[in-house]
């Protein structure tokens, strides 16, 4: 048994995590929608802040690693509507096929 309590693949506080890229950059448009759909669903109090972090801090360390910010967003807003119950996995996944064959 250990001391340390649990540290998940998030909580980087105090390990080297290499530099920061403090640079400015655009956003590409879908990462603009991932966030006003985050702060719509906020808004309108069907998500909190607290369930996507959690969703966001549930991922595997290996998909948490190879996902972009964003992308771990699009993740968690996903796991959040359908554990609220407002999708099910069935209509994600339709619409995430009509998406991806639109090209």
């Amino acid at each position: 048994m250990t001391d340390r309590p649990f540290r998940g693949c998030h909580d980087l506080g105090g390990l080297p995590a290499g530099p920061i890229d403090r640079s400015e950059h655009d956003y590409a448009e879908w990462e603009r929608r991932v966030d006003a759909m985050g702060v719509l669903l906020g808004s309108k109090k069907l998500l909190t802040v607290d369930q996507r972090r959690r969703n966001i801090e549930a991922l595997p360390p290996q998909a948490y690693d190879a996902l972009a910010y964003y992308e771990r967003w699009v993740i968690s807003l996903g796991q959040s509507l359908i554990q609220r119950g407002l999708v099910t996995t069935a209509e994600l996944a339709r619409k995430m096929l009509e998406v991806e064959n639109r090209g």
